[in-house]
């Protein structure tokens, strides 16, 4: 197993493997919708270090759980077959979640407020709330300020 060391970069990437697949999170991109300990606390444990536990079940229920990530700062690459970006394909739609973050599906560059253009695949989950410290990137603070939309 392995895991990426933590610091205060907000485009943070973690990783751990079971050997079979490796589970990607992002968590400049995590919404802390709760879908992934809710339904899987073998796996993922937010009070545990690390709060993923990538042996506490079988690949195919964690790949099943991964799939359920709304803001997908969960996902997961077979160890034989890495992702490559540049294929994924993806229609685009939008689709604001109540109380939550405006999540966009497809391909994107974003362009922050200094010009910095970024490449976001699959989906992307933008602030509704104006609260975010990683904007325009949801970061969860609609939970803490108690955003209604």
């Amino acid at each position: 197993m392995s895991q990426a060391e933590h610091n205060s970069t907000p485009d943070i990437t973690k990783t751990y493997t079971n050997g079979e697949i490796t589970v990607v999170w992002k968590p400049a991109v995590c919404i802390h919708s709760k879908v992934c300990w809710t339904q899987l606390i073998e796996v993922f444990n937010p009070r545990e270090r690390p709060w993923i536990k990538i042996d506490g079940a079988p690949t195919a229920r964690i790949v099943e759980q991964v799939d359920k990530c709304p803001s997908k700062a969960l996902s997961y690459f077979r160890n034989e077959d890495p992702i490559k970006t540049e294929d994924i394909q993806a229609e685009s739609l939008v689709e604001p979640l109540p109380n939550g973050p405006l999540l966009v599906y497809g391909n994107l560059r974003v362009k922050d407020a200094s010009g910095h253009e970024t490449q976001k695949n699959k989906v992307t989950a933008f602030c509704r709330c104006g609260a975010s410290g990683n904007k325009p990137y949801c970061d969860g603070s609609h939970l803490k300020i108690g955003f209604t939309g």
